[in-house]
């Protein structure tokens, strides 16, 4: 039986920076994690890295978390964030009241705003509703949840943190109301996996009530799903918020080459709902067009959703009309022993993307009493990837284009370097597997080779192939024959390219009309008339 102080379920943003912060303290710790890393809420928002701004007149505590870990992790996860800035704008459809509490509620929480003139702005945001009435810039930036995620989990690693991906838990181990171990499923294989510890922690964020449930413990955890949509080009510059009570279609958020809108809220009943729905998507577009008028004019080239877990004390009272918008965005933490009397379980439910690190903090600053470690957190002060050195950056340009090597860089962090080499030996590697994100046959093989990649989807995730604006048109059918040669997980790669591309259709369907109706058409005839991948869809 495997032995560890800690389990960490979950491998979202709040898990692995727990499993990092434990592991910086010397607490030997392992994170299992039913799917890949990320691939749950973390990668399914707007990536938005909060101000704090959006909930200073109905949730101030939330606010100033936010600022917070927004400071932060701009200085310890530059590499994953794009300092766009962001405006809140008033447009004629707001309250002015409402305008006047937040201008008070930012004061309050000591967020920094600067008014600024509708003659810069229209400059600035040549596309923003000439509507609107009055410009607030604050401290708004962009995060790739899935880089983040990945940083967090390697810099673990280095700190001797452990997890397995693909390891499904299926129930907790207790021994007279002390928690002694997890047992869980290796969703690969089959097999059963045993690990003995001291302590649980429940970082499963949707699923959490699901895990706290298998040795009956009550958990209230409410599932909010939000719709977004993708457009092919980056509409604004920096993200562009409207200036009134949080709402559906209220947030533009540029990453790279695309924009986001979100996001719709909408309880629902499983975790496992998170395909968008029509009626969903066109009152994104309808809200959406009071920041950028004729926005149906623009390509959306997928809708995608993701389920917020929230917590309300009130969720179980009978009667409660409490709705995902009102529930509070800070974070709660459980103990079961003094909730529900299990020694060695901590539930970690609710929360920000933006507020990850301080929740494992929190997480960590328990458990660290539990099992009398004294070592203080140092989370905040020591960046997640080391700083890409001047030789290996100009070593990047010389064998790459610019906007690829620093792309590559980001992503791959010291691994870039054995890229590199491989480009160096055979400049045939070198070449753009996926032009869209500008990856390269060398870094998709480097990826592919990887302990931790067993599908074609985790290779999406570390390197965005396929998640450009062609949505794996062109860039799936190339690995056919890279991977089916060299790497025997991937056997049947048939199987793998139909869910790859399946996956890609999900997010598809819901919006073709127009030029994306076109370049589906394009992909169909790819996959399903050439590749013969339309017989037996699963």
């Amino acid at each position: 039986m495997t032995e560890y102080q800690v389990v960490v379920v979950g491998g979202g943003a709040t898990g692995v920076g727990i499993l990092r912060d434990l592991s910086m303290r010397g607490i030997s710790a392992l994170l299992l994690e039913q799917g890949d890393l990320a691939h749950g809420t973390s990668s399914r928002f707007h990536g938005l890295l909060h101000s704090g701004a959006r909930y200073v007149v109905k949730d101030p505590v939330s606010a100033a978390e936010c600022l917070e870990e927004n400071i932060i992790l701009k200085q310890i996860a530059a590499h994953c964030i794009s300092d766009t800035g962001g405006w809140f704008v008033q447009s004629s459809e707001d309250d002015p009241v409402y305008v006047e509490q937040w201008i008070k509620g930012c004061a309050y929480a000591r967020i920094p705003i600067r008014e600024i003139s509708l003659a810069e702005a229209y400059v600035q945001e040549p596309l923003m509703s000439k509507n609107s009435l009055r410009v607030f810039e604050v401290p708004d930036a962009t995060v790739d949840g899935f880089k983040l995620v990945w940083a967090n989990a390697k810099s673990a690693k280095r700190y001797g943190g452990d997890y397995k991906t693909y390891h499904q838990v299926e129930r907790l181990i207790l021994d007279d109301k002390r928690i002694v171990g997890v047992a869980a499923k290796n969703l690969l294989n089959g097999e059963e996996f045993i690990v003995h510890c001291e302590v649980v922690v429940n970082a499963g964020g949707a699923w959490a009530a699901q895990i706290a449930g298998s040795i009956g413990v009550p958990l209230d955890v409410i599932c909010d799903k939000g719709t977004l949509l993708a457009f092919n080009q980056r509409l604004f510059q920096r993200v562009i918020n409207r200036l009134h009570p949080p709402s559906d279609g209220d947030i533009f958020v540029p990453h790279e080459t695309i924009t986001i809108l979100g996001t719709t809220s909408a309880i629902v009943d499983s975790a496992q709902e998170t395909q968008p729905r029509e009626e969903e998507i066109k009152r994104l577009l309808a809200m959406g067009e009071t920041i950028l008028p004729n926005l149906m004019g623009h390509r959306v080239i997928r809708a995608f959703a993701g389920v917020r877990p929230l917590h309300s004390e009130d969720s179980d009272v009978p009667g409660s009309t409490e709705k995902g918008r009102e529930v509070s965005r800070t974070f709660v933490l459980i103990d079961h022993e003094v909730h529900d009397g299990v020694q060695g379980l901590i539930s970690i439910v609710g929360g920000k993307f933006t507020t990850y690190r301080l929740m494992a903090e929190k997480v960590t600053d328990w458990v660290a009493e539990k099992l009398g470690n004294r070592t203080p957190c140092c989370t905040a002060k020591e960046n997640l990837m080391s700083e890409i050195s001047e030789d290996l950056r100009k070593q990047a340009l010389r064998l790459l284009p610019c906007a690829a090597a620093e792309k590559m860089l980001k992503r791959l962090g010291e691994d870039a370097e054995k890229v590199l080499l491989e480009i160096q030996s055979d400049p045939r590697k070198g070449q753009m597997l996926c032009e869209c994100e500008m990856v390269s046959v060398a870094e998709i093989e480097k990826v592919a080779s990887d302990q931790d990649t067993h599908h074609l989807a985790d290779i999406r995730r570390k390197t965005r192939l396929g998640m450009g604006t062609c949505q794996g048109a062109f860039c799936t059918y190339r690995v056919l024959s890279l991977l089916g040669l060299e790497y025997k997980k991937f056997d049947p790669l048939q199987d793998e390219l139909r869910f790859f591309i399946n996956q890609r259709w999900k997010g598809i369907r819901p919006v073709l009309w127009g030029q994306q109706l076109r370049e589906t058409e394009l992909t169909r005839a790819i996959y399903a008339s050439i590749l013969h991948l339309n017989e037996n869809p699963k």
